[in-house]
């Protein structure tokens, strides 16, 4: 990254990983069509994994576009904890080398968004309105883990070298 031994976010990372926000909310909204298969899963770990911490402005990027498109509801407030969490959890393993290890955290991930989505629901309507949006949702999540898993299975290590590459280059 062009900012290595300095804090903060010079001018020329924040137009780097606005972008690369924006192009996370893009390339979802091509794959759109495709019932819970995102790409913005295996973005969040590449970013994660090459850029550190500065990472995350790209996932407040990537939040911010869907706000400003779809609005905000309950729906939508889990995007808050969930998508950094997924970044933190990155961040824990981000030593790891196997494509096959990055595809289980994706793929669990994957699994598990629903349940972490329910959080907002448990706030807001008790167990009931929870477990029965969680529930309600177990076969897209299971979709969900399915493209998560074969997505970075297969374009993990590819897009983290490259990106790797390109950054280099700037």
């Amino acid at each position: 990254m062009t900012t290595k031994g300095r804090r903060g976010l010079g001018v020329r990372d924040s137009v780097l990983l606005g972008m690369l926000g924006a192009l996370m909310f893009v390339l979802k909204m091509a794959l759109a069509w495709l019932p819970n298969i995102e790409p913005v899963s295996l973005l969040i770990m590449v970013y994660m994994v090459v850029f550190g911490w500065k990472g995350l402005f790209c996932v407040f990027v990537y939040v911010g576009l869907e706000y400003m498109v779809w609005g905000f509801g309950l729906w939508s407030a889990c995007y808050l904890y969930v998508w950094p969490l997924l970044a933190v959890l990155t961040m824990v393993f981000r030593r790891m080398k196997s494509p096959l290890g990055w595809a289980v955290l994706s793929g669990a991930f994957g699994l598990s968004f629903g349940a972490l989505c329910s959080l907002v629901y448990l706030v807001t309507g008790g167990w009931a309105a929870a477990l029965s949006w969680w529930t309600m949702g177990i076969p897209f999540d299971l979709m969900h883990c399915a493209g998560n898993f074969v997505a970075a299975a297969v374009l993990f290590a590819p897009c983290k070298k490259t990106l790797m590459k390109l950054t280099k280059q700037i």
